[in-house]
Order: structure tokens, then sequence, then C-alpha cells
């Protein structure tokens, strides 16, 4: 499966920097003169190699989250093709526009990777032993799946290596490297026992250099202070070519003796490494368990750190954007009386981030104008991951609130369409999630006012964020319930008996509500009271009824439930015993032994 670079005629593919600029001094050196190449540190990445007044500028372009192609600081582009045709009308932050193409000699294909060579290989039998398919329907997963199959190949693609010896220690990493010829930089890669991380073991002056590999939050692969990677392989391939951090440059691998000759099995990967490849879920936030097995953790996501974690970033964060930092989708994520939701990019300083843009669409209707920036501005000012953050506001074409984006969306929506493939574990995970983000604000004293299922969007089948600021409040440090100067349309069937009654807002009533989400998550999205009216729900309730038990409700959620629904506000618990019950049963059941 080639690159899509791969029939550019000034694409070279796997060179490096210093062959690059071998390449353009024998094409003239003159101004614009320029190459693309392939990147050896960031996965699906390239690096355009370009001359000005005889020097050479080497300018990086990634792959972002949502499949386009940027130079940092740059706009995006749908391809790298489309990226060098933008340049070459408009330098925008380059040393010069791109004026002539160093093209490769006839004949000369571009040059293939390490990971090239067994990419196809791994690509089939991945497809072929987790989907259990063959002939033209294999044929049809691949290429539907291609570019988050290659992702998740790649990121496991050191396995296959000669260089890797897997779990070995050092003392064994030492036998192998004095075994046979001695040469400066001869070298391999282990997997260190510590909580699966690796370790870098090469030989300078018959001496032995042990390096341990870190890996960040966002999934790069580094030593110590040195430059990061998404994969293994590519940071081996780089310290090849330069010794970044290490003694001496990579130069023998001291093969596994050891190495396998069977069949590709699905890969297992590294820790981190799931959400970062991109493969963490399908589009609507769901993910089949046969990718390995393996838990998407919230923590190993990007959108777990807040995108201002940057001190760089930090400078920038106001709350009004500027337009041209915002590249907009035509593609409708869903609308409400207020207008509709657009998937989008933001560009900041360092990294563009996928966001979701509320278009207003009436903007003469001041009420929906202030409602609109209430919420932004309260949004503003929370920072938890658990909650969906608020990026900003544009004004422009039309008022737009810019937040993070959450793929998966509503979580009652996303359980009725799943319910046969998401296990009770999974929905006590994310309603664990739910807690923790409520007892954030009710820490920050602020009330939600409208927690319910559907203002819970997943990330993906593991990750949730509370959305929907639209009805909160900030309540005074001394203040316990906010009181609403009118009733307006409220959703009463999520509704503590006080807010019906006395338009009393609280952390306590926002306990309620969560409850009224425990019960819609449990019963896989469907809708409480089923077909009561309002004044029925009301009734109902003040008779001492409760919805009932769902079918599948463990012992401890229906007794945290009946707890949440206690009548008196005073009586009833706060978020901070509320999470503390969902941990404790949430740590149970992961710690419980499984079968195989």
């Amino acid at each position: 499966m080639r690159d899509i670079a791969y029939n550019l005629p000034f694409f070279y593919g796997s060179i490096s920097r210093s062959e690059a600029d071998d390449y353009l001094r024998l094409g003239g050196m003159s101004d614009g003169l320029f190459l693309l190449r392939l990147c050896l540190r960031n996965l699906g990445g390239y690096v355009l190699s370009v001359v000005y007044e005889l020097k050479i500028y080497h300018y990086p372009i990634e792959r972002q989250l949502n499949g386009t192609y940027a130079i940092a600081g740059g706009k995006a582009h749908c391809g790298p093709e489309e990226l060098c045709e933008y340049y070459s009308r408009d330098a925008d932050g380059l040393c010069s526009v791109l004026r002539k193409p160093c093209l490769r000699a006839a004949g000369v294909e571009p040059k293939p990777g390490v990971f090239d060579s067994i990419r196809e290989h791994m690509l089939r039998e991945y497809a072929r032993q987790t989907w259990n398919l063959e002939g033209e329907a294999l044929e049809q997963a691949i290429i539907s799946q291609a570019p988050q199959l290659q992702k998740l190949i790649a990121t496991t693609a050191h396995e296959k290596m000669v260089w890797y010896h897997g779990p070995i220690s050092r003392e064994d990493a030492e036998r192998r490297l004095y075994s046979g010829a001695q040469p400066d930089g001869k070298f391999l890669l282990r997997q260190r026992k510590e909580a699966a991380t690796y370790a870098l073991s090469m030989l300078y002056g018959k001496s032995a250099y042990h390096y341990k590999i870190d890996l960040d939050k966002s999934g790069k692969f580094s030593i110590t202070d040195g430059s990061k990677f998404d994969t293994l392989w590519q940071l081996v391939e780089y310290l090849k070519l330069k010794s970044d951090g290490v003694i001496n440059v990579l130069r023998e691998a001291c093969n596994n003796p050891s190495q396998p000759n069977e069949p590709v099995k699905p890969p297992s990967l590294p820790p981190n490494r799931q959400s970062v490849v991109g493969l963490a879920c399908n589009p609507d936030g769901y993910t089949p368990e046969p990718f390995g097995g393996h838990r998407i953790h919230p923590e190993d996501t990007s959108s777990y750190v807040s995108p201002y974690s940057d001190p760089e970033e930090l400078k920038d964060k106001k709350l009004y954007l500027k337009r041209e930092c915002l590249l907009i989708d035509e593609v409708e994520l869903g609308s409400g009386n207020f207008g509709c939701v657009k998937k989008g990019v933001y560009k900041m300083r360092k990294k563009q981030i996928d966001v979701a843009i509320k278009v207003l669409k009436n903007d003469n209707e001041k009420s929906l104008k202030d409602e609109l920036m209430k919420e932004a501005e309260f949004m503003q000012k929370l920072d938890n991951p658990y909650i969906v953050r608020m990026i900003g506001v544009c004004q422009a074409e039309h008022l737009m609130l810019v937040m993070e984006m959450a793929a998966g969306g509503p979580l009652n929506k996303f359980l009725s369409s799943k319910k046969d493939h998401i296990s009770i574990d999974n929905v006590v995970e994310l309603l664990h999630q739910v807690s923790v983000g409520m007892k954030y604000l009710e820490e920050n004293n602020f009330v939600h006012r409208d927690l319910a299922a559907r203002n819970v969007l997943l990330v993906n089948q593991h990750y949730a964020k509370i959305s929907d600021f639209g009805l909160s409040k900030a309540i005074g440090a001394d203040d316990s319930y906010y009181k609403a100067r009118t009733a307006g349309k409220w959703p009463v069937k999520w509704y503590a008996p006080e807010c019906i009654n006395f338009r009393k807002f609280s952390s306590k009533a926002d306990v309620w509500s969560f409850g009224i989400t425990m019960w819609e998550a449990l019963t896989f999205g469907q809708k409480p009271y089923k077909k009561m009216k309002g004044p029925e729900v009301v009734s109902f309730i003040e008779h001492g009824g409760r919805l009932d038990r769902p079918a599948e409700c463990p012992d401890e959620m229906h007794e945290l439930m009946q707890e949440c629904w206690t009548y008196k506000w005073e009586d009833r618990p706060g978020f901070e015993k509320v999470e503390s019950k969902m941990r404790n049963y949430h740590d149970q059941i992961t710690q419980k032994p499984t079968t195989v």
C-alpha cells in the first residue's frame, strides 16, 4: 500500500536530511527549489525541504488528528500535494514560495523506509486474524480501514525488527552485545520490567551503555531530553543518522537469536498508544474489543490534557478568538433552538486541535445571544478532563462558541445503539467519570442545572465528558442554592423536588439529576418515567414514587441511585460522597479476576 505522496515527482520517500541537502545541491540551489520527503519523527508526516539564498530550510509537516496536513503555525490542507500547491502561490511563513520542484531522476522511485518492507504483510495478517476475513471481504476491509490500521501496525512494527529482543534483562542484553564482533554502535532494543517501558543498549569503546526510553503523555518516545518520535522504530532509524542523546550513532544491529518465524499475531500495543495513534475509537465512539482487547484509558487521550497545558499556548488563551485561526467544516454534528453545531479545527500557536462549534444562527435574538455568552463566560473558568472545555468565542459571520471535540456523541444515543456490545462495567466506568466532573463543579461552586445523559458526550467508549452548560449558573461561595427568577422550559423529569417547588438549584439538586442520569445509562438510553407528563412526574415523586431498578443494575448502583433521590435536599449526599462510592465500586469491578 503506497504512500499518498508516492506519485509526486518531487517526493523522495524515506531519505535523511543530509540526502535531501545533496539532492538540492545537485538541483542547482536556486531560490524556491524544493522537494518532499518522509518525516523520521512523526508517523504519517513529511518534511518540506526548500532552498533560499543558498541555504536549505526544512519544514516538518504533521498529519493532524482530523486527517489534514499542516506545517506548524500554518494552514491545514487535505494532502501533501495540496499543501505544496498552496505554498507555490503564497510563502505564508516559509523562507520562499515553492518555485521549482527538485525532480527525481527518471526511473528512480521514492526510497522505501524500514517499515515499508514489512507493512503490507503485517497489515494483511492483522486484518485476517482479527476479523477472520478472506478474499474480497478482506481486501475491502483493508481498503476501508487502511489509514487506521497502518497507524496501529506502525506502533508495533519494532516487534518484527531484528534488533528488538523483547523482555530481557540488562545482563542478558550485555551478553548478547558482547557475543561475536563488538564494533562501536552495536545495539539492541529491549523491554524493561518496569511498567513495560523500553531501553536501548549499545556498545562503545568495548563498554555497554543503556538508555531508558521515555514515553510522554502524548505518546511520544524519546531518550532523556532528545527528539521525540511516534514509534520506536522511528527513534532507532533516527539514531542511525544522529547521536541525539546517546554516545554514538547506531551502526550495527545485534540480531535477536530467537526472532520468531511464525505468522504475525495481532500486536500488543505499548502503553499510552491506542488513542495517540488515532485508533481509540470509530467515529461513533465505539471500538470493538477484537483490537487486542486493550482498554482505552482517558489519560492516554489527547483531550485529557488541557489544550493550554503548555505555558506558551496559555499566553494566547482569550475569550474571543480570531476568525482566521478557525477552520470550519460544513458537516453539522447536531442542531438546537440556538442554531447548529459544526465540526472544525482551531489553530493554536504550536498545534491544531479538533473542535465543535456552536453557531448562533439568529444573531438578532438578544436573549439567545446573551445565553450563549453566559455559557461561554461560565465554561471559560472550567478546566477538568471530564468536562468539555471551552476554547473561546468567535464573532464573525455568526456568533460562534468553540469547544473541545467529543466525537462519540451523547451518552444516551451511544448506549441505545450499542446496547448489545457494551458491558455494565463499561457503563459504570463512564458514570464514575461523570461523578468526578460533577465533584469538580461542586468544589468550584458551580451548578449545572441540566445534567442528563443527553448532555454527557463521549470522546470514546471509555471516556465521558459533561457538556451543555446552557442552564448553568455560578453561585456565591456562601450560597447553597441558585433561585431561578422564572420557570421557563425546565427538564422536569431530571429535576429535584426543591427545583420544581421552590426554584432552588444547588449541587444537591445536581445529585438528584445524576441519579436520573445513572438510571438512563444503566437502562442503555431509555427515557425516564416512560410516557408520564411533567405534572404526573411531580405527583409521582411527591407520593414517594421512584424509577424502577434497571434490569442489569448492580445492587451497589441501585442503592446509590436511591440515595441520590432522597426527597429532602439537606439529607441528600453531595458529590464528594457520590464520587467516593462510585470510585469504590468501580475499583472493585476493575480488580475482580477475569476468566480466560
